[in-house]
């Protein structure tokens, strides 16, 4: 397994991230309990929740972390992981409705230091931002976690590079480290942005993405796979388009990107998943991707990436651009 160190911090992670918001819902208890095993036999030491996971499946609130908390006491792993979670995401019944208010925030960071079951979290994001609302006082609150000790870290999730730009220079005057990763959504596919069904989300853009190479931000890349999008069509699984609705990855760019990763597999001995992890782990600032498993072939599948860096030659062809 390769491991990642997170600038600005002490937080030593493994290259792959084990995404959970499908544990103790889809994923039952025992099975999601042989999930997160098989994931640290193989060396994994970075967990992905929130605390809004998958509260769209059941009526029971934050399962996701309770799950993780059950797991880490049962095995006695307490800082043998490190454990990232997400708080400040909009009600999914007004998802138009930001919850950014130092009420809001603190309040979710309290239930979920309560589910994981801990006193600190080690890497604690906002999972959505407001806009309207001045990065001040958010940066200002969870500072204050800071101080507290509830945080070691704070990164954010769904975050423009513009405000980003803002809350780091305001955390940069204040002389706190500020935010240490950024989630995005993030893979090797083409994607069309009009094509999102939760407009909240925020893909890595052109800005972005200079913005990660300026600075050297961690990026913790989800839908990493974008979905299997690559294994669907290299196995011809790829459903037909539904009418009136574009895709997000649009099929045509798509498909040539899937024959530039196929040249490079059966150049480098690669398999599609190892191509398309190893794409985003070849980028030059710390690059981890979220693997969402849910069963143990899919992640032993995943685990196969563990340690394949691409080249900057070969993330570029992979674009279909000069490097």
């Amino acid at each position: 397994m390769r491991y990642v160190d997170i600038p600005r911090t002490d937080l030593r992670v493994a290259g792959l991230c084990l995404g959970t918001s499908h544990l103790g819902t889809a994923v039952d208890r025992a099975a999601s309990f042989a999930l997160l095993d098989a994931y640290y036999e193989a060396g994994g030491t970075f967990l992905d929740s929130a605390a809004v996971y998958a509260d769209w499946m059941s009526e029971e609130r934050s399962v996701s972390e309770k799950t993780i908390g059950a797991w880490l006491a049962a095995r006695r792993l307490h800082g043998q992981v490190v454990v990232g979670t997400k708080g400040a995401h909009p009600d999914l019944r007004t998802m138009h409705i930001p919850r950014l208010s130092p009420k809001e925030i603190l309040g979710d960071l309290e239930r979920s230091l309560r589910h994981l079951g801990v006193d600190r979290i080690d890497l604690y994001y906002l999972h959505r931002d407001d806009p309207g609302r001045p990065v001040e006082e958010i940066m200002d609150t969870l500072h204050g976690a800071w101080r507290a000790g509830h945080v070691r870290y704070v990164g954010c999730s769904n975050w423009r590079a513009e405000r980003l730009r803002q809350a780091q220079a305001y955390a940069t005057r204040e002389g706190w480290p500020g935010f240490v990763a950024n989630q995005a959504l993030w893979n090797a596919a083409a994607l069309n942005p009009e094509a999102r069904a939760d407009k909240t989300t925020v893909p890595m853009d052109a800005d972005l993405l200079a913005y990660h190479r300026q600075t050297g931000m961690a990026a913790v890349a989800y839908s990493s796979q974008a979905g299997g999008l690559f294994q669907k069509m290299a196995e011809g699984r790829l459903p037909a388009p539904r009418p009136g609705r574009p895709d997000l990855y649009p099929r045509e760019e798509n498909a040539r990107r899937l024959e530039r990763i196929r040249r490079i597999g059966a150049e480098a001995g690669l398999s599609i998943t190892q191509v398309t992890l190893g794409y985003l782990a070849g980028h030059p600032f710390p690059a981890i991707p979220i693997v969402g498993c849910k069963t143990l072939p899919h992640l032993r599948d995943s685990l196969t990436a563990a340690d394949t860096v691409l080249s900057a030659e070969q993330v570029a062809y992979v674009e279909g651009r000069e490097p």
